[in-house]
């Protein structure tokens, strides 16, 4: 017998919306470029070689996102450790509520994400750079 699925996934999104600070396209342009900001990118590879990225974000797939914030795990990332505020995104904004809500969950302050995600960010017009696909060993 399958199982029944009573969890959904638009349910777990809003509720990710109703806990983590969303931000529009605009707030998130606003914070753009400050010293005291890392965006970080949720998407996988292939999708950052695809569409671009945003220039200067921290590229951190999805799966990865909770060993590379815990300090305490072997893939800890330092960029994590560091007083800023976290701007998570991805192609449209589900996988960054979840994230940032996760992130948040885990201690990591102050965090954000990008409703809309890439796919707004980019049709505004706002800054774009080419991702280079890795070269295999």
């Amino acid at each position: 017998m399958p199982s029944t699925i009573t969890r959904h996934i638009k349910d777990m999104v809003a509720e990710a919306n109703q806990q983590v600070k969303t931000l529009t396209t605009e707030a998130a342009l606003a914070l753009y470029g400050r010293d005291d900001v890392v965006f970080v990118d949720l998407r996988d590879p292939r999708e950052l070689t695809r569409e671009g990225k945003i220039p200067e974000a921290f590229s951190c797939p999805r799966g990865m996102l909770e060993f590379w914030i815990d300090p305490e795990s072997p893939y800890a990332k330092p960029v994590f450790q560091e007083d800023k505020t976290f701007v998570f995104y991805c192609a449209s904004g589900w996988r960054s509520a979840l994230a940032a809500k996760t992130a948040q969950d885990m201690g990591l302050a102050p965090v954000a994400h990008i409703l809309g995600g890439f796919g707004d960010w980019k049709r505004a017009g706002n800054p774009v750079e080419a991702v280079e696909p890795k070269a295999k060993p």
